[in-house]
Formats: structure tokens, sequence, C-alpha cells
């Protein structure tokens, strides 16, 4: 089976080796960039173009709503899953709006995230279990 590529856009270090230990388990995941903000992120699909980009929505510089909003304008090929804290029905709708195939509260990424990667490589969506029941 071909790699399936990922570009993480995570802020904050420690959790963005969290989810690069997370990713490295799944068989033929393949990390190809890690940025730190939205403008980053723009820049480097500029020269790269994965099948996935997994992105907070709190990032500094552009954050990750305005970059899914982009990402979707440019290339539209790439499946964009949000990672966030951010519980709000608001930004899950905002974030579904944008064209987003995930949502994926970062308190599940040990047990939810494979799951969430293989539902959207079969064309399908995720959003957080703990969202839906609220």
């Amino acid at each position: 089976m071909q790699s399936f590529t990922i570009i993480i856009a995570e802020d904050h270090q420690a959790f963005r080796q969290l989810l690069r230990q997370e990713l490295e388990s799944i068989a033929d995941a393949a990390i190809v960039g890690e940025v730190t903000d939205g403008r980053q992120l723009i820049d480097l699909l500029q020269q790269i173009t994965p099948d996935l980009v997994i992105l907070d929505i709190s990032m500094p510089s552009l954050g990750g709503l305005e970059a899914a909003r982009i990402i979707k304008q440019q290339h539209q090929q790439v499946k964009v899953l949000f990672l966030t804290m951010h519980k709000n029905p608001a930004y899950v709708t905002q974030a579904c709006r944008l064209g987003a195939e995930g949502y994926l509260l970062k308190e599940e990424v040990d047990s939810a995230l494979r799951l969430a990667i293989e539902r959207i490589r079969a064309g399908k969506t995720y959003i957080s279990t703990a969202l839906a029941v609220e």
C-alpha cells in the first residue's frame, strides 16, 4: 500500500512530539512536514502536497480555520483533520463548513487518532465522539 503523507501544523512542541509518535505507529503513515503556525503551513504546501494536514485551530501568525480555508481553495485534494482542545460546537460547525474531513479533540489523540485517519482515508468524515454526545 502506498504511504499516506501527512503534514503536522501544531505550535506546541511537546504535543507535536506526542502526535508524531502516534502517527509513526501507523504502518503506512509518512510525516512529510511539521510547522508551528498557519503561515508556515501555507508556505510548505507550495512545495509539498500531502494527503492530509493535521492542524490546530489556535496557532500564531495564521489560525487553523483560516489556514483550512486557504488549503481548501488552493489544494482541494488535501484532506484536513483539526486536532484541537476547542469543544465549542461553533468551531466544529465552522470546520465542517470549510470542508474539513475531521475534528478530533487533543484529549482523544491516543484513543481515536488512528480511527479518525482511517475514516478520512476511506473518504468519510470523523467528528470527535465527545462532541457528538454533547
